[in-house]
């Protein structure tokens, strides 16, 4: 099957090396010409250190490849994504199996990935997510991701496409659920670094993670998502990789903040797209616009966008109000 990958950041890239590893032919469309060249002449991603790319990977940075290829995937950091659709519609097939993998939310809009590929190019959209650092996933190292979507075939094809001894790929019907915990998961584990830069502990963290997963059970069941699409790989799985590992970009982000660093030292510092940075913003103002509440996120959003303190960002979450740690604690019905 020919298959094109759109955006050669690390995610694209490891993307491309697994399915040319499952026999596809594939194209890694770069958004430049000298990115494209590098690869080609390098064989190798700076964000990929030490991982040799294939050379009868096809490189290019023309968006027209996608003509030809029955499969694309669209992973583009998540402020070009608008842009990268807008490139490529021109050019799809009408039978073309859309794949959208990259984690965010748009601020202006509050739309999620998918929904903005499929508004730019008229088509059905698969999401792909799950906890899936591409350093991992580009050396072979067993993981397991969602194919979300609201028909089942083009999931089940999605599915059988990724799929292989070390991928594993289940398929649902909640895009929705599936992709605000893929963008909610950045946020809290930027949060979850910032922890780890001021010094404390296990119990922290753990705290942190779970409040920060009902609050993104809190804002999918109020977009028509399911519940147990956050108990799953794309929900807690995520979270617990993207808080833990040191390949988060996000975590890492935070630990500087928590150390000491300015928000602009921090980005500067990790060298490339933090996207809780720009997940904060944008679930922030989906949350005010539908009226959901989350502590975590209007506490991340203060210390990143307001120039707040960490120690009072986390003062503020420590001396809310006293509550119930679920909605409906269900005392009434046993009375």
């Amino acid at each position: 099957m020919e298959i094109a990958v759109v955006g050669s950041g690390g995610w694209g890239t490891a993307i491309a090396m697994l399915l040319h590893e499952n026999r596809h032919e594939v194209t890694l469309i770069s958004y430049s010409k000298e990115e494209s060249d590098n690869l080609a002449r390098k064989l190798e991603n700076p964000f990929l250190p030490g991982v040799h790319l294939p050379a009868d990977l096809n490189y290019t940075s023309d968006p027209a490849a996608v003509a030809k290829c029955t499969v694309v995937v669209v992973v583009p950091p998540s402020f070009a994504i608008r842009s990268t659709a807008k490139s490529i519609a021109p050019h799809l097939r009408p039978d073309v199996i859309l794949v959208s993998a990259t984690k965010g939310i748009e601020a202006e809009t509050g739309k999620r990935m998918s929904e903005i590929v499929a508004e730019v190019t008229g088509k059905q959209v698969v999401v792909l997510s799950g906890p899936s650092h591409a350093e991992e996933v580009s050396r072979r190292v067993p993981t397991g991701v969602v194919a979300a979507c609201t028909e089942r075939l083009p999931a089940e094809i999605v599915q059988e496409v990724f799929m292989n001894d070390h991928f594993r790929v289940y398929t649902s019907s909640d895009p929705v659920g599936v992709e605000l915990g893929a963008a909610m998961k950045n946020v809290i584990a930027l949060c979850a670094g910032v922890c780890d830069g001021m010094g404390y502990g296990d119990n922290t963290k753990a705290l942190l993670m779970t409040r920060g997963l009902t609050e993104v059970a809190r804002l999918g069941m109020k977009l028509g998502s399911r519940t147990d699409t956050f108990a799953g790989l794309a929900g807690i799985g995520d979270l617990i990789v993207t808080c833990t590992s040191i390949h988060s970009r996000n975590r890492r982000a935070g630990i500087l903040i928590g150390g000491g660093m300015t928000v602009d030292e921090a980005m500067k510092e990790v060298g490339a797209v933090v996207e809780g940075y720009y997940a904060t913003q944008a679930v922030k103002l989906l949350a005010d616009r539908i009226v959901v509440d989350m502590p975590i996120t209007q506490a991340a959003y203060q210390v990143l966008y307001e120039n707040a303190p960490v120690s009072s960002a986390l003062d503020s979450l420590m001396t809310r109000k006293k509550g119930c740690e679920v909605e409906d604690a269900g005392w009434s019905r046993m009375n």
